[in-house]
């Protein structure tokens, strides 16, 4: 297959971007850097250095867009609602707009924090808003679109410092440095933490048939652990930070339709990721 990456310089979309160059794709990153690094960009793919709302006249046609591009996570949402519009719903129209112009069909990373409540954050509103500009896409104009909702991705490449690191990598960076790992709240949350690898299996396996019109895809594990569970796996020192608004007491991933209808099986497990990360780190 020709395909788009948007956002394919950022941790899942680097990771995505592998795999489809491993199964023989041609593949085209647009990443701006915004948020995505350089060195995570394949040198085997093609690179353009353009934000997702710049006009897109000139690029190839390809067969499948995968839409990763978007200003994430929560508490950066809040700081600058506006600039999280613009991004994620300005940005998802002009790919929708090009996927039409080109009779390409898009796999579009949503979020499960649409499940703890749209209106929560700036964030979780856009990302949900940007599935129903996909919807309404499909509805209108016989656009072929997927929908997936990530739930609490960890793994190869993500981010350990910042407004944008994951708890999994900020665990992992303070471990390193032997630092207390800091647990919001009082730790009894619970996550559905899932591994990069099942999220890229189950977006490459969306992207295989063209008969889809604003279908959502639950990426997750169908299982879930407490921070608290998560931190004793390191067997370190921890201390605890008050809570953060607009973010979820609970994210659990109910996998039956993914199951059905494209075969998904997430094959990793947190336990194992943890146990195999401190054996390298010792």
């Amino acid at each position: 297959m020709r395909t788009l990456v948007t956002g394919g310089a950022g941790f899942v979309g680097s990771n995505l971007v592998d795999r489809l160059i491993e199964k023989g794709h041609d593949v085209t990153i647009l990443d701006n850097l915004l948020t995505g690094k350089k060195e995570n960009i394949n040198p085997k793919a093609k690179w353009i250095n353009m934000d997702v709302r710049d006009s897109l006249e000139d690029l190839e046609k390809v067969d499948v867009i995968f839409h990763l591009a978007a200003l994430a996570r929560i508490q950066p949402s809040f700081k600058n609602p506006a600039e999280s519009f613009d991004i994620n719903l300005g940005g998802t129209v002009n790919i929708c707009e090009f996927a039409r112009k080109s009779g390409a069909r898009i796999v579009y990373a949503g979020s499960s924090s649409f499940y703890a409540g749209p209106y929560l954050n700036p964030y979780s509103f856009t990302k949900w808003q940007s599935e129903e500009v996909c919807k309404m896409y499909s509805e209108v104009y016989d656009l072929p679109t997927a929908i997936a909702r990530f739930f609490n991705v960890y793994g190869y490449r993500q981010t350990f410092e910042g407004a944008y690191a994951t708890v999994v990598g900020i665990f992992e960076r303070q471990y390193r440095d032997n630092e207390p790992l800091t647990i919001t709240d009082d730790g009894e949350q619970r996550r559905d933490f899932t591994h990069v690898d099942d999220i890229v299996s189950g977006l490459i396996k969306m992207s295989e048939d063209d008969n889809w019109r604003g279908e959502i895809f639950n990426l997750g594990t169908g299982k879930n652990h407490s921070i608290n569970e998560l931190a004793s796996l390191y067997n370190h020192q921890t201390t605890y930070i008050p809570k953060r608004p607009g973010e979820a007491r609970i994210t659990l991933a109910d996998l039956s339709f993914s199951k059905e209808k494209l075969n998904y099986e997430p094959s990793k497990t947190l336990e194992n990721y943890v146990k195999n990360w401190l054996e390298e780190n010792k």
